[in-house]
């Protein structure tokens, strides 16, 4: 354990954002300078066991250098804070004050959170920019009172959809389970409205999601906490004439019915409406309830009309040949509904999938954008992210229900070592692709101008052929190797060749750029300035990141356009000095990811492979040290698995 001085000038160097002085230490501590320099030792004693030392810098004093963040982070815990709770990293401290935010009725004061969280108050009012930054897309504001301190003041309704998004853990898969943790109430207010509205739920019949359920249950809890300090919604007397009209009324009051004596809140009228619009928008209709029915007996014709939309505009983008896929028609039919009834009242539903659809699924993420601009060309709505990735799921399911719908590809085996070795070939080809695969037959060299090549997808040959055929020729050996088979998958995956997407004049290494914009500007304007885009590629890749950061998490980021703008696929490669802050995540590793206009690649598989290679930490670090474009060639060569080792991505 540190003694109390140890401990007061720990917290001077982690609030520090430059060195700081002896002289300044000194008086802060309230003790000379050389007790300062005695001090300094015997902490860096302690400090240096626990993945930080304290550097000294010539003329400018002292600074914490922390090299092991979570063994640093777990001492401190245990050693420095008597709450554990309390952050100590600059993105864990603005994450608290947004929560402490959120959950106080009247007013902080500067000093008193300073002091709460062992920081300086510039260090907090730095902080505290970032916060108003957060809270911006909700339309609140931090509302500063003379001899009060500050406040958040905003709409009632947006103060709870931020409170939603900020004060439950996307990481816990139930809600119960963490807000009393959270704040909000305590765990057996949330048995009780969970207990009151299964009942509902199962009484009125009202088919509800793993997360609608969840949902529900978070924002009925941050209700009941907002009510009991008498801060109430307000809806116009419009919206809620037309809500009171809804069945999904009756099953809101019948909710607080139970609520209210159990917990001793009262709702107001506008309140009951309030929970009923959390039940529109979180009721779904299943699959399985339209079976035997019409299906245009239960979609109506503006649903089905912006379903067939949506997916004509992705297929025109993407050519995921998903058209006539009339379980993805009508999986979207029936999200549309309760989406649209969401966003109507501004209601933004948690998806604590976000990230992992995200990163897993980058392509369906990709339709679920285009769907989006769509719904914002024909309704008027602007769809939030969450909603997006949600969307995203059933484009990901049809691009599987694709994979596995894909008739097998046909091939001719040409073999100049005889029958046997033919047989042995067609056989190890046969074990090794199943399905995917039908082998027509074999042929020798000699006779394949008297073939139709009419039903052939491709030839397999072990031996070069010089005549020009209609199909492709893919040369391997008579014992198939690994190489092989990787040549032999791609074709049955349909993945394009000759793909030269890294290229030596777009890798800029160790670049000193310290925001988002910065590094998509540069980036844009190195583009053009290869002669590959226009200068209108930087506007729509900030259109694209207005809709949906494309932060992905481990210091990695891949923005790209809104809509293809070059007429080649390619990458372009930044990483940074340090990491800088895109959409509250770190960055430091930039992929700018320009697919050709009317692109025929296969983009899955590319999405695929970059997001995997992005996803491993180790190949990350290896490519942030990176001082040369053969430094990165050799990492990107390195991470290639022996499936994709034939795969020409580079030149």
């Amino acid at each position: 354990m540190l003694h109390g001085r140890l401990r007061e000038l720990l917290r001077l160097l982690l609030a520090a954002e430059t060195p700081i002085t002896s002289s300044v230490i000194a008086a802060n501590v309230k003790v000379t300078t050389r007790t300062v320099r005695n001090d300094i030792k015997e902490l860096q004693t302690v400090v240096e066991k626990n993945g930080a030392s304290i550097q000294s810098v010539r003329g400018s004093g002292y600074k914490l250098l922390i090299r092991n963040e979570q063994q640093f982070k777990n001492w401190l815990q245990d050693n420095f804070q008597q709450n554990s709770a309390v952050p100590i990293f600059p993105d864990e401290r603005i994450h608290y004050l947004m929560k402490r935010l959120l959950l106080t009725d009247g007013c902080l004061k500067l000093d008193d959170l300073a002091e709460e969280l062992f920081i300086s108050k510039s260090t907090l009012q730095s902080d505290l920019k970032e916060v108003k930054k957060r809270l911006r897309p909700y339309d609140i504001v931090l509302e500063t009172r003379p001899n009060c301190g500050f406040k958040l003041r905003g709409e009632e309704l947006r103060l709870r959809y931020c409170m939603a998004e900020y004060l439950v853990d996307d990481r816990e898969p139930e809600p119960d389970l963490l807000n009393e943790k959270a704040g909000i109430l305590p765990k057996e207010d949330i048995h009780v409205i969970r207990t009151a509205i299964m009942k509902q739920v199962r009484n009125h019949k009202i088919p509800l999601s793993f997360f609608g359920l969840n949902n529900l249950i978070i924002h009925i809890a941050i209700a009941c906490k907002r009510i009991r300090t008498e801060n109430y919604v307000s809806l116009i007397p419009e919206d809620l004439h037309d809500i009171k009209l809804e069945t999904e009324y009756q099953s809101a009051e019948a909710i607080v019915n139970e609520l209210e004596s159990a917990l001793s809140v009262t709702f107001p009228e506008q309140e009951t409406a309030y929970i009923a619009i959390h039940l529109l928008g979180t009721k779904r209709m299943t699959q399985s309830q339209i079976e035997g029915k019409e299906f245009t007996r239960l979609i109506d014709g503006e649903t089905s009309r912006l379903t067939e939309a949506m997916i004509e505009a992705i297929e025109r983008e993407l050519e995921l040949g998903i058209t006539d896929d009339n379980e993805l028609k009508t999986g979207l039919a029936l999200h549309i509904k309760p989406a649209i009834n969401r966003n109507r009242y501004g209601m933004n539903l948690r998806n604590p999938m976000l990230s992992a659809i995200k990163e897993n699924y980058p392509l369906a993420f990709e339709a679920g954008v285009i769907a989006g601009i769509v719904i914002k060309e024909q309704t008027g709505i602007d769809i939030h992210e969450n909603e997006i990735g949600y969307l995203a799921l059933h484009f990901g399911a049809a691009i599987e229900r694709r994979k596995t719908e894909r008739p097998p590809k046909r091939c001719l085996i040409v073999c100049a070592s005889g029958a046997g070795s033919a047989q042995l070939l067609r056989e190890k080809l046969r074990s090794r692709f199943g399905k995917r695969l039908e082998i027509v037959g074999t042929a020798d060299y000699y006779s394949l101008d008297q073939l139709s090549f009419e039903s052939i997808d491709f030839v397999v040959s072990t031996v070069p052929i010089k005549i020009d055929l209609p199909v492709p020729v893919l040369k391997v050996h008579t014992l198939l190797g690994g190489g092989d088979f990787t040549k032999i998958d791609a074709m049955l995956e349909e993945k394009r060749e000759q793909l030269n997407f890294l290229k030596p004049e777009l890798i800029f290494l160790q670049q000193d750029l310290e925001t988002k914009e910065d590094v998509i500007r540069f980036l844009g304007q190195k583009v053009a300035e290869a002669g590959l885009a226009s200068d209108s590629l930087t506007d729509s890749i900030f259109e694209r990141e207005a809709i949906s950061p494309t932060s992905f998490g481990n210091l990695t980021a891949i923005p790209h356009p809104l809509v293809p703008q070059t007429d080649t696929t390619f990458w372009a490669v930044c990483t940074l000095k340090k990491p800088i802050d895109w959409a509250n995540k770190r960055v430091q590793f930039v992929c700018l990811l320009c697919v050709e206009k009317e692109n025929k690649a296969d983009l899955q598989h590319m999405y695929k492979w970059l997001g995997g290679m992005l996803d491993d930490q180790a190949a990350v670090s290896r490519l942030l040290k990176c001082t040369t474009y053969q430094e990165v060639l050799q990492v990107f060569r390195d991470k290639r698995s022996e499936k994709d080792r034939d795969t020409p991505f580079f030149r």
